[in-house]
């Protein structure tokens, strides 16, 4: 079954992991290269502004293929090179594409995120979790280690010390446990999350395009240079804004005490 449904509205695009019958696995053949296309397609068009990554039924998802990796088939089947291989052009190129996205990314997660779909709600910018939720990076109790960067994406959300304990134990934490650690911003009812992630998907719809992803590149850049290297960054990239009409209309309507209509121009 094709792992993505693709969905657009009002410059919003959710995507969905579509397998609910097996809980969202990830790591068959392909699912690299849907989501390297997708998050192409929606980088390249400037009608996007915000993404919403969920899950299809109960899970959000359970992480990679647990059934593959028995029977040794697809990304984890093969010599120690092959699985090699198939991590870094299949499973990675999930991340990639998703750390690679230029506008601002909601995960809503709306059941188990467990191992590499913990990593994929991780990778958004924003995580809003209904009650159901639960989160775990427990590759160590398959004996195996985090394989898809988790171990660099946990500690920067949720600090180091929080990160260690569950790496190292395999604990689940459930979404309150995650609202109290940061890992997710609200928790909310299950039947309402959809909407919740919806209404602030479409407020930071509203906001102007270009200087929508230059903010989100500003703090990405922002997490690895120094603070006069970000200063450089922002003057150069301030300046260019500036120029946009955008920038016109934003002060247009806060002088007119009206909501802005920002175009991309």
């Amino acid at each position: 079954m094709n792992l993505l449904q693709i969905d657009t509205a009002e410059h919003v695009t959710t995507l969905t992991l579509n397998r609910p019958d097996t809980m969202n696995p990830l790591g068959a053949k392909g699912d690299g290269d849907a989501f390297a296309a997708a998050c192409d397609a929606i980088n390249a068009d400037m009608d996007v502004r915000c993404v919403i990554l969920t899950g299809a039924g109960r899970a959000f998802s359970a992480g990679g293929d647990i059934k593959a990796m028995k029977e040794r088939t697809g990304t984890f089947g093969g010599t120690a090179p092959e699985i090699s291989d198939g991590y870094r052009n299949n499973i990675h190129k999930v991340l990639r594409a998703l750390y690679g996205l230029r506008v601002p990314l909601i995960a809503a997660v709306n059941g188990p995120a467990i191992g590499l779909g913990c990593d994929l709600a991780c990778l958004a910018d924003m995580r809003i979790a209904s009650e159901k939720a639960k989160f775990g990076v427990t590759f160590l109790k398959l004996g195996i280690i985090p394989g898809d960067g988790g171990t660099w994406i946990l500690p920067r959300i949720i600090g180091e010390a929080r990160a260690a304990e569950l790496f190292y134990t395999g604990d689940v934490i459930d979404a309150a446990t995650a609202q109290d650690w940061g890992l997710v911003s609200r928790v909310v009812d299950g039947d309402a999350l959809m909407a919740e992630a919806q209404a602030l998907a479409t407020k930071i719809a509203a906001m102007p395009p270009h200087a929508l992803r230059h903010a989100k590149n500003l703090m990405r850049q922002g997490r690895s240079m120094s603070y006069d290297g970000a200063l450089e960054l922002a003057a150069n990239t301030q300046a260019l804004m500036h120029l946009t009409n955008d920038h016109m209309e934003g002060i247009d309507a806060l002088l007119e005490k009206r909501a802005p209509q920002f175009r991309g121009e």
